[in-house]
């Protein structure tokens, strides 16, 4: 599990494809103090598995699947990303539960300058978009945001000056895609009330859901 609160900005230092995989080799300094061989770093939103450490750099697999769903396929020497060690039990979780699998990608349509802040408008798929509400929380590229505002199809969010000096987003321009990833939270909700098989028995309800205080 991580937290959505980027550490650092890392490098592509090399990509190295297969068939239908990928390695990443990754330049970083604060993800590396402590890291050992097979554990999980989040890189642009995804969990990956460092597989070898050598001279301030790590290497990462990524698997067919990875690649289809995310864009890390479209990554090149020389790009900047977002990077998160796992969260450690004791650690101040600031942002949200962010599992580091994500739902797709979305393209980024807008970007709005209001006064110190960012806003960033993204379209995304529904598989997105059914775990979006306002103020609620998302991952984009593994940043822990709060949605301003959405619509049928597209959501916005709003930057900070740290966060755009500090993660990906800032680089980022009209047409770019990210990653994204919707509330767990949400998606366990969802099952337990049986949307994703409206014929099932479930027992669980909006008002069983109030009555026992989750809402």
């Amino acid at each position: 599990m991580f937290t959505g609160i980027v550490e650092e900005l890392g490098v592509i230092k090399a990509v190295r494809r297969g068939a239908d995989s990928a390695q990443l080799v990754i330049g970083a300094v604060k993800v590396i103090e402590g890291s050992r061989v097979g554990d999980s770093i989040m890189v642009n939103g995804v969990c990956l598995t460092s597989v070898f450490f050598r001279d301030r750099q790590f290497t990462a697999d990524v698997m067919a699947e990875t690649l289809d769903k995310s864009n890390l396929g479209i990554l090149k020497t020389g790009d900047r990303v977002n990077l998160e060690r796992a969260l450690r039990l004791g650690d101040r979780l600031g942002g949200h539960i962010v599992s580091g699998h994500i739902d797709g990608s979305g393209t980024i349509t807008r970007l709005e300058k209001n006064d110190i802040a960012m806003l960033v408008t993204i379209k995304a798929p529904e598989v997105v978009m059914r775990y979006i509400i306002e103020k609620g929380s998302i991952a984009i590229d593994g940043i822990s945001l709060t949605v301003v505002s959405f619509a049928k199809d597209a959501f916005q969010v709003s930057l900070i000056p740290h966060t755009a000096r500090e993660t990906t987003l800032g680089f980022k321009k009209t047409g770019d895609t990210v990653n994204l990833e919707g509330d767990i939270i949400g998606k366990y909700v969802e099952r337990m009330m049986g949307l994703r098989n409206p014929g099932n028995d479930s027992k669980v309800s909006m008002s069983f859901l109030a009555e026992h205080g989750f809402l």
